[in-house]
Formats: structure tokens, C-alpha cells, sequence
């Protein structure tokens, strides 16, 4: 006797098969899908002769086919164009984290606030110590108001009229 019960990928309601009555996700081909996909990564954790399999089995279909990534980017011309942005921004986000000098008055690293740098030459930046930038500081006054000194204001150079 088949049951009502709720799909937990699609939420719809929907009836258990006769034959199978501890049924748990519908008959809809993405719901069956998701159920392979997850059934499929929990044995890889869970089983390792298992995973062993599976990888023999994929190091066999790679030795039969040698040559399809390559065909399949000669056939996707967009998917090597992404791949390649996104390695850049990649490779650019790990020379960023992992400046060997920083030679700066202020370690940028220890700062709470993210620092970007940006411009055309920043992805042949090696060092930080020949990056010319601007930085701007910004403080919060907590509600202070500040004046400027005569000290802090613009000073003419040249005899004064």
C-alpha cells in the first residue's frame, strides 16, 4: 500500500511506489538525480574499497580517453576564457596573501581592514615595496569634531603677498 510523503529536495507531496515502500524522495529525474549525487558521496567517505573502485574506475576511463580535455576546450572556447580569469584572480589573491617583504611604516597584513590593490601592473607585482599607491585613512571621531591646526594647513611656498 503506497503512502503520502514529502520529497526533501522539491518539497512536494507525493505517492510512495508499490513496490517500494520505504520510498523517501519522488520520481522526478533531478530529486533522483540529488538522491545518486548524495548517496554517492556518503559512500565515498563511508566505504574505502569503495572509493578505491571508483577511483580505478576513473584512472581506467582517463588511460582509454587521453585527449578529451583537450578536445573539450577546443570545443568550449568559453570555458578556457573563464578558466583563465578566474586562475588569474586566483594567483592574484595568493600573491596578495603571501607578500614576502612588505616593507611598509604600516603591516598592511595585521590591518583589520581588507587592502586591495589595483591598477594594471598589480599582476606583475612581486614585491609590495615598489607598488606606488595612495592610501587613504579613514578614522571614526566617535562624534568629535576636529579642527586643523595652522601647523596642518597648506603651507605656499614663495614670499607671501
Amino acid at each position: 500500500m503506497s503512502q503520502t510523503r514529502r520529497c526533501p529536495y522539491c518539497l512536494d507531496w507525493f505517492q510512495t511506489s508499490v513496490y517500494c515502500p520505504q520510498q523517501i524522495v519522488c520520481s522526478q529525474p533531478e530529486c533522483q538525480r540529488r538522491r545518486r549525487v548524495e548517496y554517492h558521496r556518503r559512500k565515498l567517505q563511508a566505504d574505502p574499497e569503495y572509493r578505491q573502485v571508483t577511483r580505478d574506475s576513473q584512472k581506467k576511463w582517463r588511460t582509454a580517453h587521453p585527449h578529451y580535455d583537450r578536445e573539450y576546450r577546443a570545443q568550449h572556447l568559453q570555458y578556457h576564457v573563464r578558466n583563465r580569469q578566474q586562475q588569474r584572480r586566483r594567483d592574484q589573491k595568493r600573491r596578495i596573501r603571501q607578500l614576502a617583504k612588505n616593507n611598509l611604516a604600516l603591516d598592511l597584513k595585521r590591518s583589520v581592514a581588507e587592502v586591495w590593490l589595483l591598477g594594471p601592473q598589480v599582476k606583475d607585482l612581486a614585491k609590495n615595496n615598489l607598488a606606488s599607491a595612495e592610501v587613504l585613512i579613514f578614522q571614526s571621531l566617535n562624534g568629535q569634531s576636529v579642527t586643523i591646526s595652522d601647523a596642518c594647513q597648506e603651507q605656499l611656498s614663495g614670499p607671501r603677498t
